[in-house]
C-alpha cells in the first residue's frame, strides 16, 4: 500500500495520530504499520535505524551526556466495530487512538522534526505490547540485542491523559485450590463439597483490606480480587475439587517473592499455585533527566495503577515514566477515542523538554 505517513502528516501529531489508527495492527498483525514506520525513519538523515521483527528502533548518536528512551507499542487490541477512525468535534475515535498510537503519534513526529535534541534519544517503535510477554517487541529485543536499550531514561507513551504516571504495579495471578471428596449427590453426606468449602476462601478475599503505599510522593492502591472460580464433575457428582483463580496488584515496594509470601499468608492452610507474575516498577523520579521531564510538564506525578513495559527498563536499572495523552479509562473500549487538545498539548511538552535549551 501507499504510506500514508507523508510529510504534512509526519508535521501534525493529530493528522499523524488519525494515519496511525487508519493502519490495522492488531496484535501479530503489525508488518504494515511497521513497514510505514520504517520507511520513514529511514529516510531521516540524523538517525541510525535498526529493525527485529515488527519492532522498530530509531537513535541519534550526537554524543550527548544523558540518553532517553521514548517507547511507543504499535499494536492493538481486536477491533470492536471502531475501526477506522472518526472525527466528532474535539475528539477522534477509534481503535488504538488512546492506547496508544496517540503517544506513538509523538515520538515519531519528534524522531523527524527534531534532529538536534538536548540529549541523545532511542525511539522504540515496538510490537505485541497487548499479549503475551514472550510475543512483546521489547522482550525480544532485550534478548537479541540488548544494547539498543541501554538509556539513562525512558518514557513510556501509555495513555495517562497528559499527566506523568511514575512506576507502577507489579501483577501475579495464582491458583488457590479446595479440596473435596466425591461422593452421589443422593447420599451427600459420604462426601465433602468442594465447591462449599470455597466459601472461608471468599471469605477472606471479601474481609481483605489492601494496603495504600506512598513511594517518593507516589499513591499505589493494592488490590487482590478472585476472577475465575471452576469446580465441578457433574449434574449428580459432589464436587471434590474447587479452584479459584487470585490476582494481586501489589505496590513497587514488594518484589514477587515479598508478594508470594503474602499471598501464602493470606490463604494458609490452603494450596496455591503462582501462575504468573510480574514485577512492578519504582517511581524512578530521583534521576536529574526525570526531574527535567517533570519541569517540562509542569504537574505533579501519580502512581500508575496497572502494570506496563516501565517494569522492563526497571528491571535493567533505567528509571521510566508514564506519559502520554490518551485516557486510560477509555483503552479497549468500544467508544475509545483521544482529545485533540491532549495531543498537542503533549506533543508540546515533549518538544520543550528536548529541545536545547
Amino acid at each position: 500500500m501507499e504510506n500514508p505517513l507523508t510529510p504534512e502528516v509526519l508535521a501534525d501529531p493529530v493528522a499523524l495520530t488519525r494515519a496511525l489508527v487508519d493502519i490495522e495492527s492488531v496484535s501479530l498483525d503489525e508488518k504494515a504499520i511497521a513497514d510505514c514506520v520504517e520507511e520513514v525513519l529511514r529516510r531521516v538523515p540524523h538517525l541510525s535505524t535498526f529493525r527485529h521483527g515488527n519492532t522498530v528502533m530509531a537513535r541519534t548518536d550526537l554524543g550527548r551526556s544523558s540518553r532517553v528512551v521514548l517507547a511507543g507499542h504499535l499494536d492493538t487490541v481486536p477491533h470492536n466495530d471502531n475501526f477506522p477512525s472518526t472525527m466528532r468535534g474535539d475528539l477522534m475515535y477509534g481503535c488504538g487512538t488512546s492506547d496508544m498510537k496517540s503517544g506513538v503519534a509523538f515520538a515519531l513526529h519528534l524522531a523527524v522534526t527534531l534532529p538536534d535534541p538536548r540529549y541523545d534519544v532511542t525511539y522504540f517503535f515496538y510490537e505485541a505490547e497487548e499479549i503475551e510477554s514472550r510475543y512483546n517487541g521489547l522482550t525480544l529485543v532485550a534478548e537479541a540485542h540488548p544494547e539498543w536499550l541501554r538509556a539513562d531514561f525512558a518514557v513510556l507513551l501509555e495513555p495517562t491523559y497528559g499527566i506523568v504516571e511514575a512506576g507502577c504495579q507489579g501483577t501475579m495471578r495464582a491458583i488457590v485450590t479446595v479440596p473435596g471428596e466425591r461422593a452421589h449427590v443422593a447420599r451427600s453426606w459420604r462426601g465433602v463439597n468442594a465447591i462449599h468449602g470455597a466459601g472461608e476462601v471468599l471469605r477472606r478475599l471479601g474481609e481483605y483490606r489492601a494496603r495504600r503505599v506512598t513511594i517518593d510522593g507516589c499513591d499505589y492502591r493494592e488490590g487482590l480480587n478472585a476472577v475465575r472460580i471452576d469446580g465441578g464433575v457433574a449434574g449428580n457428582v459432589v464436587p471434590d475439587r474447587c479452584e479459584i483463580e487470585i490476582n494481586y496488584r501489589y505496590a513497587p515496594d514488594r518484589d514477587p517473592a515479598a508478594a508470594e509470601a503474602h499471598l501464602r499468608e493470606v490463604f494458609a492452610g490452603y494450596d496455591l499455585a503462582i501462575t504468573d507474575a510480574a514485577a512492578g516498577a519504582a517511581p524512578g523520579l530521583d534521576a536529574p533527566v526525570a526531574q527535567e521531564f517533570l519541569a517540562a510538564v509542569g504537574a505533579a506525578p501519580i502512581g500508575k495503577l496497572g502494570w506496563t513495559d516501565v517494569a522492563r527498563f526497571a528491571a535493567m536499572g533505567i528509571p521510566a515514566l508514564n506519559f502520554g495523552p490518551g485516557d486510560p479509562n477509555l483503552a479497549h473500549h468500544k467508544d475509545e477515542h483521544v482529545e485533540l487538545t491532549k495531543i498537542r498539548d503533549g506533543a508540546a511538552t515533549l518538544h520543550r523538554w528536548l529541545t536545547p535549551a
